[in-house]
């Protein structure tokens, strides 16, 4: 399904890349993506779930894709939080996050401490309010590795493949454009803000966990953990800390998928998310989910 891009203006003025795909669907989900992502990241998930019926937002984060970037430089948690929080309440209906990574922390703090939530529900996608300091280490290390940038596409691409081996297929040219900026010297580099890595935003959130694991206890919407069977972000001890904090949470753990679970398997991915809803609306959505092809639900370990 083609994606209608929305633009939508934070509270600060900056300039948000949105797009929106099937507007009269019904439930609404507000995807939000990882650092160093961009709305991208969605697109075969958000078109599978719009074809069921449901109506799917994707947006790329401040100093992320084609949203505008801090004419300072100055990146503060509270902005994303603050963004995230517009989105939701932009929305007809109060939607179902669907977070990975930054996306699924910001969500946290957002559900834990907003009363009323702003949200249907939650699904993190491979994030706890503590994650592995080396998975975390190991993404940095790779988006730090390249400021010289790439000569060629096909550079980008190698690169890639070497950081994300469990993907059979290398990326194409077409792929990669929304991904990388031609830069004045002719170099392509990556889409982000430098800014974002200089200026302290990563140390910041490492100081936010006291707080993260708070709002986790204080969640009350329906939550679904969805965890990579070979995440390095995610561990059995950190998923078992937040299902102490949020006992009401389900968790289901993706064979095969790592911290870039959406990409790595997104069949899996969005039948999983498929039957969550299901079991958070059922009237309205398997009504509708009635009129599309089945989605066959993988072997799942909950």
């Amino acid at each position: 399904m083609t994606p209608i891009p929305s633009p939508f203006e934070s509270a600060d003025g900056l300039q948000l890349a949105v797009d929106l795909r099937h507007p009269s669907g019904c439930p609404t989900l507000l995807f939000a993506h990882g650092f160093g992502q961009t709305r991208g990241a969605w697109n075969a998930a958000a078109g599978t779930m719009a074809a069921r019926g449901c109506r799917c937002v994707t947006f790329d984060s401040r100093g992320h894709g084609e949203s505008g970037h801090m004419p300072d430089g100055a990146y503060h948690m509270e902005q994303f939080v603050d963004d995230l929080l517009e989105l939701a309440r932009a929305q007809p209906e109060p939607p179902i996050l669907v977070g990975a990574s930054m996306g699924g922390l910001l969500g946290l703090l957002v559900a834990g401490e907003m009363r009323p939530s702003p949200f249907r529900a939650l699904v993190l996608v491979d994030i706890t309010p503590r994650w592995e300091t080396s998975g975390v280490e190991r993404i940095l290390a790779f988006m730090q590795a390249h400021p010289e940038g790439f000569a060629s596409y096909a550079e980008a691409a190698e690169q890639i493949a070497a950081y994300l081996p469990q993907r059979r297929e290398r990326k194409s040219e077409q792929q990669l454009r929304p991904l990388l900026r031609e830069s004045a010297d002719g170099r392509l580099r990556w889409h982000w803000d430098p800014a974002l890595l200089a200026n302290g935003l990563v140390s910041e959130s490492e100081r936010y966990q006291p707080r993260l694991l708070a709002a986790a206890a204080k969640v009350e919407v329906p939550v679904l953990l969805l965890s990579g069977e070979h995440s390095d972000v995610v561990s059995h001890r950190t998923v078992d800390e937040f299902l102490a904090l949020v006992p009401h949470a389900r968790h289901a753990e993706v064979p095969g998928a790592t911290h870039m679970l959406a990409g790595d398997a997104n069949d899996a991915f969005t039948a999983a998310i498929a039957g969550f809803l299901e079991s958070l609306e059922p009237a309205d959505v398997q009504q509708d989910a009635a009129k599309q092809p089945a989605i066959k639900q993988p072997a799942m370990r909950y």
